[in-house]
């Protein structure tokens, strides 16, 4: 047996059983009411159908955007899409609004946004990583003065092979091994002027 067309959205008049029928099944409807989902959040779990509550300008506004929502989703005609809203501005009652979109979501339906990779031109260029030789030689040769210059040596060497190292991988920790060599080499120069005068004092008391 084939079902009517018309939807309960739809008026009276619009009724293929003639203007002011609801169809066969009208009758069965007087004395109960059936709960319908809610349309929009804000109202008690269980709203009856035929509920006599007015409706107000933000109900109405509510049940459009659910509307708007579905036939931008393509799940109305453009037709359908404009008899509901038009019947949604003129309905008296929260009970008239659920019905027009009883069959609708709640809202749009989510849609995973697209994933685009970010070009490699807007990333972060990537922080080379120090030269552990780089920080050996700074290490060392800050210590020369509480170690008055005894690990100046140690800072020369690991200076210069750090900054070739440097040169050839493209690692940071420059700033570092010339500190490392500055220190070094104003240890040794200085250890190299107390040792010639030390000569000189011993060849001149001799």
């Amino acid at each position: 047996m084939s079902q009517p067309s018309w939807q309960p959205w739809q008026g009276k008049d619009e009724s293929p059983y003639g203007p002011g029928r609801d169809g066969p099944a009208a009758g069965s409807w007087s004395g109960a009411q059936a709960p319908v989902a809610r349309p929009w959040p804000g109202y008690a779990a269980a709203q009856p159908v035929g509920s006599a509550m007015l409706a107000s300008h933000a109900d109405r506004e509510r049940a459009v955007d659910v509307l708007r929502a579905g036939y931008g989703e393509g799940r109305l005609e453009k037709s359908e899409f404009d008899k509901r809203v038009e019947r949604a501005y003129a309905a008296r009652t929260v009970g008239e609004l659920a019905l027009l979109v009883a069959d609708l979501p709640l809202g749009p339906v989510p849609q995973p946004a697209p994933f685009s990779a970010v070009p490699r031109t807007f990333l972060p260029a990537p922080r080379p990583r120090a030269n552990g030789k780089a920080v050996g030689a700074a290490v060392c040769g800050l210590l020369c003065v509480p170690t008055f210059g005894f690990t100046g040596i140690p800072a020369v060497i690991l200076g210069h092979t750090a900054r070739a190292e440097i040169e050839r991988t493209g690692e940071s920790g420059d700033g570092l091994a010339l500190t490392g060599l500055v220190f070094g080499w104003l240890s040794i120069a200085a250890w190299s002027i107390l040792m010639t005068l030390m000569v000189a004092v011993g060849l001149a008391s001799g």
